[in-house]
């Protein structure tokens, strides 16, 4: 029987395909694509506008102020929704596309799906050269769009109408796969949006996806098992990848019945509550001593779901180099990193065949013992620095203020500079999947645009819960403009606007190298001749949120009851101290580069001491 057939243009066949794909999650049908954001230029407002008007119920497009923050709140978006549904990106030709490159990578870098409909020079080139087109004289088919291979898992141009009949498949398989996850590109030529072809109906016929879950290795469980009851000081590193798979419980259940410490990576913050037993704490640069303690002494270390970063592993000397490491991943090039023992599988269906194999095992009660002490004295070391009283204003304190205060399942955000640090340091878990530190591709301007992704996700299930923003003033001046989305779109945001006069964490690196303070804090650049402090409250207010500057913790946390009890987006301001007040116990080595040679004694010594830790990094692969 002939397929019947429909006659659209491509811009209308990419949006009509994406309506009516679906995913089941808690029982429930919902959209795959929850919409997505949208700044029109010439390169998609004519076609692709056309057909996002039609659908504008189905799939709700969210204005943006620029683009690169547009990306950042589908990153969000996909992270609060555990990867199980994603938003579309679409942008004009030229710079609006080149916007998105930095939110490409960051997607890319965490394994996070976003579909990416940007438009492109003409096909037919017979305008060329076209508004805003680079012309390469050697190679007529290259431009702008082609960086994004580098930033993608799936990248494609569109030439001729038929091709999406395969490519939008192939996309939704890659965002939807829980091993090559990441972000889309789908190159739109304007005329090709445009185009017309008969499609067959079917192709869009409602469909309901499943992620799929890979079922380990019976050789590799035997052999993690056998490795598992041969050691003496087991630990297991909690990763991003366990919220992903559903495995929290399973993690924790395994941990349990096997007596088993568990530290956490910075995306696997939140997989264990604070007050469980097993919970030694955050492992690594940004870790704490207790976690690093254990990490030092552990002889197998079952890596769960994590890709092994560098500040997780203390670029390689925060475990021992005779320890032996077991790789749970479902991404083959995760499990066998640094001659691992890799069991590739999903985490929930990997732990249930690893308690299987295992059977009674536990670990010796002793070691369990030692970690829980030491996990006593870290959790002692925190709250004495995050009293009010206890010196200058300072990130550890307002988080302290706002974790006593929030509900536990307020969602909390929080990306590069000292803030991840911090907030990963620091913050006592009340309820699982509830912290979102993004230090995959560590960036900076993810804070408020990734809040309001995250909120549009929460908005979904959770409308009376409050989306967090922890940012410091560097952050807050280099991406802001989604207060305004917040405030426009009615998705409440309680940002934390903490001030410490510029890059204080990078002024901190600086000197802790030996370098004198330069061109970090708005102080010490050579170039700024009468520094002045930005009123970051007027700023805020005059896009709508509501705003207070606290002069201390206290007051802070006043001004945060309020923020809660608001109907809008509340900016809190608080300068906190550059220099002290920093969290200055839990971190391991971390390799950063020297100079080898200078004049100068103080970096020459700061060389000599950076390398001396160098001896305990682990050789590999």
């Amino acid at each position: 029987m002939t397929d019947k057939t429909i006659t659209l243009t491509t811009a209308q066949a990419i949006i009509r395909y994406l309506s009516n794909q679906y995913i089941e999650i808690d029982g429930m049908e919902r959209r795959i694509c929850g919409g997505g954001f949208g700044i029109f230029g010439h390169g998609n407002v004519t076609c692709l506008g056309e057909a996002l008007y039609d659908a504008r119920d189905a799939l709700p497009l969210y204005r943006g102020q620029n683009e690169q923050s547009m990306g950042f709140a589908a990153a969000g978006y996909a992270k609060q929704w555990l990867r199980q549904r994603f938003m579309f990106c679409t942008a004009s030709a030229g710079p609006g596309t080149a916007n998105l490159l930095t939110s490409a990578a960051l997607a890319h870098a965490n394994r996070l799906p976003m579909l990416m409909l940007c438009g492109d020079s003409y096909l037919t080139r017979l305008p060329d050269p076209v508004l805003q087109q680079l012309e390469h004289f050697g190679n007529p088919t290259l431009g702008v769009n082609d960086a994004f291979k580098a930033v993608t898992r799936f990248w494609d141009r569109i030439t001729h109408p038929a091709q999406i009949l395969q490519s939008l498949p192939a996309a939704l398989a890659t965002m939807l796969d829980p091993a090559d996850c990441g972000p889309a590109f789908i190159g739109l030529p304007q005329d090709v949006q445009g185009w017309t072809y008969d499609y067959p109906e079917s192709f869009f016929a409602k469909r309901t996806h499943r992620i799929r879950r890979q079922a380990p290795d019976a050789l590799e469980i035997n052999d993690a098992a056998a490795l598992l009851k041969t050691a003496k000081r087991p630990m297991i590193i909690a990763g991003g990848g366990v919220q992903y798979s559903g495995a929290v419980a399973d993690l924790t259940a395994f941990a349990v019945a096997h007596n088993i410490p568990v530290v956490e990576t910075i995306a696997g913050r939140a997989n264990l509550i604070q007050t469980h037993p097993l919970n030694i704490g955050p492992v690594g640069v940004t870790g704490s001593d207790s976690a690093n303690t254990i990490a030092e002494q552990a002889d197998v270390i079952l890596a769960v779901g994590t890709r092994l970063q560098d500040f997780t592993t203390g670029s390689w000397t925060a475990f021992a180099k005779d320890a032996q490491i077991i790789g749970l991943n479902v991404g083959r090039h995760d499990a066998m990193k640094h001659l691992s023992l890799p069991v590739v599988g999903d985490a929930k269906l990997a732990l249930a065949a690893l308690t299987a194999a295992l059977k009674s095992h536990r670990a010796p009660a002793t070691w369990t013992d030692f970690a829980q002490t030491e996990r006593t004295k870290w959790v002692a070391y925190t709250n004495d620095i995050t009293t009010p009283s206890n010196g200058p204003n300072s990130y550890a304190k307002a988080i302290r203020a706002v974790n006593d205060l929030c509900h536990p399942r307020d969602r909390v955000v929080a990306a590069a500079g000292g803030l991840p640090a911090e907030v990963t340091a620091h913050w006592q878990t009340k309820d699982i999947g509830t912290v979102d530190v993004e230090f995959g591709f560590s960036c900076m301007g993810y804070e408020i645009a990734g809040g309001w992704g995250a909120r549009i996700a929460q908005f979904e299930r959770e409308p009376d819960r409050d989306t967090i923003v922890f940012t410091g003033d560097g952050s807050y001046l280099l991406m802001n403009s989604d207060i305004y989305s917040s405030v426009l779109t009615n998705r409440k945001l309680i940002i934390c606007l903490l001030d410490n006069g510029g890059f204080a964490v990078i002024n901190k690196l600086q000197n802790n190298t030996g370098n004198e303070s330069f061109n970090n804090l708005i102080a010490d650049c050579p170039t700024v001749p009468a520094p002045f402090t930005v009123d970051f409250a007027a700023h805020a207010a005059a896009m709508g949120a509501q705003t207070e500057t606290a002069s201390n913790p206290a007051e802070f946390a006043a001004a945060f009851k309020r923020a809660q009890a608001a109907d809008k987006t509340c900016v809190i301001v608080m300068q906190v101290d550059a220099y002290d007040g920093w969290t200055t116990q839990g971190h391991t080595w971390w390799e950063v580069g020297t100079p080898h040679t200078t004049q100068n004694p103080k970096v020459a010594a700061k060389h000599r001491e950076v390398e001396s830790s160098r001896a305990k990094q682990r050789k590999g692969v």
